[in-house]
């Protein structure tokens, strides 16, 4: 080691040790308020260790995918149990890659082309069917169930089309769709399985990982997910034969696998003729796809690293908090339906949703109202029933059945938060204004 790399490593200990002493300074935590402090449905938990990992990225000055990239990517794929992990921009960005591979042609008859469906549910969030039709493909929209909020599996044979490529839904709110139906529906047809697994980090179904079931699985480290990069996402497969693929549609759509600084992996650059190319041209400028650029930075997987060490204690606090709602509404039941685990799940909750029954003496919006006075806050079961929103006015899709529960979902749900940050304090604060409004609304109805 030269003398300059000595010093520069000192350097960097002490800025790290600062950085930790600056987080003890800066970061402490506000006591909690009824009515004053805000009760949030999500957002980042962290501590030193994410900010020390940032600070020691940002040091490097690399400011593309690196070292700490490589890294997570390695630690997510061991923590799922699959073979790869490709690290992204965002989880929106995670399920247009997830889609956009299996449109690669060099998957011959399998490939989905221009028309082909793929069999989805209606309650969901856009980030699922977008890609969908950015792709030129056709969703099909199935029904929910009220007490999981996951796909009515019944539809599925119904749903089956002679276009039909694939299945592609969400794990709601973290609960795990039926995947034994599922997986038994897909293989028996030939079609492809891809879980968006964004919402659902550390679920488990018959004691394996969400995520590892399907031919391609998805994850968002938004704030407000299980684990956060800031903006990031990330795609996991088992399979080989994708690899590649994905690699190159998050590329540009590069035939090149060259990582992020380095030349001539393939050790004939100026070897190849591919398309109607010259020979030799540089393999680094030739392109198989029509891809992107959603590559993750190295400061944002650096963060990543940090949080997933700590995944384990998130899942256990998310499972207790839905747990003490759970526990909380339970005498209220005649006002709500109340989740329900999917046979066979152990969630890791994204959010603990509640659906009003028909025929009590107030609406959605007198409670989310009543709530947000509180300062408690509240989201809807995303896009409700996405069929109606007006993004998808003009876009060709098909519909099974009367998508009568969806329609529940998009005029009398909501999700309250159970992410890690809550104390017990807050969530019992919570529960106390909820069974405040039902005594007010029925005493005055």
């Amino acid at each position: 080691m030269t003398r300059e790399e000595e010093e520069s490593t000192i350097l960097r200990k002490e800025i790290l040790k600062k950085v930790r002493e600056f987080h003890g300074a800066a970061f402490n935590e506000v006591p909690f308020s009824p009515s004053e402090t805000a009760v949030p449905v999500s957002g980042k938990t962290f501590d030193a260790d994410e900010l020390e990992r940032l600070v020691d990225a940002s040091l490097d000055f690399w400011l593309t995918t690196g070292r700490y990239a490589a890294r997570l990517e390695r630690e997510l794929a061991a923590y799922v149990g699959v073979r790869f992990a490709f690290l992204c921009n965002s989880g929106s960005s995670a399920n247009l890659l997830a889609i956009s591979t299996l449109t690669s042609q060099r998957l011959e008859d399998r490939a989905m082309n221009v028309g082909d469906e793929i069999i989805t549910v209606a309650a969901g969030f856009p980030t699922t069917v977008n890609p969908i039709f950015q792709n030129g493909l056709v969703p099909v929209f199935i029904d929910v169930d009220l007490s999981t909020l996951n796909a009515d599996i019944n539809q599925l044979e119904e749903a089956l089309g002679p276009r039909t490529k694939g299945v592609f839904m969400a794990h709601t709110l973290g609960n795990p769709f039926d995947l034994d139906q599922v997986l038994e529906f897909t293989k028996r047809n030939n079609l492809w399985l891809i879980e968006d697994n964004c919402d659902a980090l550390g679920s488990k179904y018959n004691g394996q990982l969400t995520g590892s079931f399907g031919d391609i699985a998805t994850l968002s480290f938004y704030p407000a997910h299980h684990i956060t990069t800031g903006e990031g996402g990330c795609v996991l497969t088992r399979h080989s034969r994708l690899k590649p693929l994905i690699e190159s549609f998050r590329e540009w759509g590069r035939d090149c696998w060259c990582e992020p600084g380095f030349d001539n992996t393939c050790g004939k650059r100026f070897g190849w003729q591919l398309g109607e190319l010259p020979f030799g041209y540089d393999h680094k400028y030739t392109f198989s796809h029509i891809g992107y650029n959603l590559k993750m930075t190295d400061m944002q997987a650096a963060i990543g690293v940090a949080q997933l060490k700590k995944l384990p204690g998130f899942v256990k606090a998310r499972m207790n908090n839905w747990q003490q709602f759970h526990d909380g509404l339970s005498d209220i039941e005649e006002f709500f339906i109340l989740p329900t685990k999917t046979r066979g799940s152990e969630p890791s909750w994204f959010g603990f949703p509640i659906t009003l029954r028909s025929g009590i003496p107030f609406t959605r919006n007198d409670f989310v109202n009543y709530l947000e006075s509180k300062k408690i806050a509240t989201r809807l079961i995303f896009g409700g029933n996405l069929t109606k929103q007006p993004a998808y006015k003009e876009v060709p899709f098909r519909v099974v059945g009367d998508l009568l529960n969806t329609d529940t979902v998009m005029t009398n749900s909501l999700w309250l938060g159970v992410y890690p940050g809550l104390s017990s304090e807050m969530i019992s604060f919570v529960l106390d204004s909820v069974h405040e409004f039902v005594r007010v609304e029925t005493s005055n109805a």
